[in-house]
């Protein structure tokens, strides 16, 4: 595969894009987590593909531009959606188990990967810093948690299975990127993940809550779902952009920025204070990501 041309990349705009998605994003997480006990998995993540649809649809028709360009483009638009759809159900039935913070930080080993199949199938550089911004960003997201798996049980490998998924999602919306601008990907994706999730709403499987099925909200419940899916919607569109404006690579270590926010929505939410030494973790993955801001800034001078 043919490196993405990177005549188009501007570092220091997709890092500000990735720093809202690691705004947003937790608070989408904080939503499915609180929702995740009373509602079908499957509804939650339909809930975030027609906020999707309604929000996007609407501007890509206005717009007049169209979605599906190309067999290839169709293609790997397919697959994304299919990975963003097993990815959010993964999160949201580990967020069921799991605490926010602790869910987020063993997903964590993500931008290890995004990193590697930045280099390795997008021909992106990888430098020893950007490196070395990872591994310091993944120990502070240690320290932060210390996460146990011995303690935790089964429900500790579905934020691993999520980074997996991520990875190859972060990948094929780079890739796609380079054809279609993150307006369009958003609304493509939102009629592809209804398609494939609208019929099997129709099934009902038993459960605590069922996975499949539906269950009508009412007052908060409805806001709160209405909140789910705009959430997620405005970070992935984030995400998306992010990625048409910076490399892979350039964004992984912006994500570790998610941890702190997570762990204090953890600690106003659902009341889970984190101790010294996780204090000690949130300032170092901090620290390694306004090193990459900094650093990204200078070489955005020196380049112009």
């Amino acid at each position: 595969m043919q490196a993405t041309d990177t005549n188009r990349d501007q570092p220091l705009l997709g890092i500000c894009l990735a720093l809202g998605f690691c705004l947003v994003i937790p608070f989408s997480d904080a939503l499915a987590k609180i929702l995740g006990d009373r509602f079908p998995l499957l509804q939650l993540i339909e809930a975030r593909f027609a906020a999707q649809a309604l929000i996007f649809l609407p501007l890509t028709w206005w717009a007049r531009t169209r979605l599906f360009r190309s067999t290839r483009a169709t293609g790997l638009l397919i697959a994304r959606t299919i990975l963003q759809i097993a990815g959010l159900g993964a999160m949201f039935t580990a967020l069921r188990f799991l605490p926010l913070a602790d869910a987020v930080a063993i997903a964590f080993v993500m931008p290890f990967l995004i990193l590697l199949l930045g280099h390795f199938a997008l021909g992106e550089e990888v430098g020893p810093r950007r490196l070395g911004a990872c591994l310091v960003g993944f120990a502070g997201t240690l320290m932060v948690v210390q996460p146990s798996f011995a303690t935790i049980g089964w429900p500790a490998l579905l934020p691993l299975a999520v980074a997996v998924i991520f990875a190859l999602f972060t990948l094929a919306t780079r890739v796609l990127s380079a054809e279609m601008d993150p307006i369009t990907m958003q609304s493509g994706s939102a009629l592809i993940g209804l398609t494939i999730l609208l019929p099997l709403g129709l099934f009902e499987l038993p459960g605590t809550p069922p996975p499949l099925g539906w269950i009508m909200p009412f007052g908060t419940d409805l806001w709160l779902l209405i909140a789910l899916g705009v959430t997620g919607a405005l970070g992935h569109l984030l995400f998306t952009a992010s990625l048409r404006y910076a490399p892979a690579a350039t964004i992984a270590p912006m994500q570790y920025l998610e941890i702190p926010i997570a762990t204090l929505l953890g600690l106003v939410l659902f009341q889970q204070l984190p101790n010294g030494l996780a204090a000690a973790g949130i300032a170092l993955t901090l620290a390694a990501g306004l090193y990459i801001v900094a650093r990204e800034r200078r070489l955005s001078r020196r380049a112009a």
